[in-house]
């Protein structure tokens, strides 16, 4: 009977160091987040499910055309693009980024582009001077200028103003459910 006893308790034990584990990794290191809307398509699906780094940012600083998860103003999670960092100069003019006067392919736009059938553009022209929320002609120091790939259905800094870095939960770039559509996005 003590033989049992002693397996049950190590089981138990062995039980409680991995839920110890596990809550260090989602609570420091990693977290997974479901993808709500479609504001990122056709990059990222309504319903995707994604690992967020939390860490990365930690050690590093967000870069262009990093996807981030953030705390939106109304609480909420949002998945959006790196577009603009601190003291870029951020504009669109037909269809066109330009950074600091420089224009920027933005390769995983272009299946998008493709598909509409309007022949207006996916992303209005627009300087960061335009936008009420932010009024000014450069990304303030500590904050990012964010974007969804779905342009005309995303709520981002357009709508939000500029994400202070505060707000950053992490950089996601795994889709790994569903199981058909795992893969690494850029």
């Amino acid at each position: 009977m003590a033989k049992g006893k002693n397996e049950l308790v190590e089981w138990i034990k062995a039980i409680i160091v991995a839920v110890i584990i596990a809550t260090v990794i989602r609570q420091f290191f990693f977290a997974p987040v479901v993808v709500d809307g479609y504001s990122m398509m056709p990059t990222l699906k309504d319903t995707d499910r994604v690992i967020t780094n939390k860490f990365s940012y930690v050690i590093g600083k967000p870069k262009r055309f990093d996807i981030i998860v953030f705390e939106a103003p109304e609480g909420k999670d949002y998945i959006k693009r790196v577009i603009g960092l601190p003291g870029d100069k951020v504009e669109y003019d037909h269809d066109t980024l330009y950074i600091n006067g420089k224009p920027y392919q933005e390769p995983y736009l272009d299946k998008y582009k493709a598909k509409l059938v309007d022949g207006g553009p996916l992303t209005e022209s627009f300087t960061l001077k335009d936008i009420k929320e932010i009024n000014q002609e450069t990304v303030p120091e500590g904050y990012l200028f964010v974007m969804g790939d779905n342009r005309r259905l995303s709520k981002d800094s357009r709508h939000i103003g500029v994400i202070s870095y505060d707000k950053i939960l992490g950089k996601t770039n795994t889709v790994y459910w569903p199981i058909k559509d795992i893969r690494k996005v850029e």
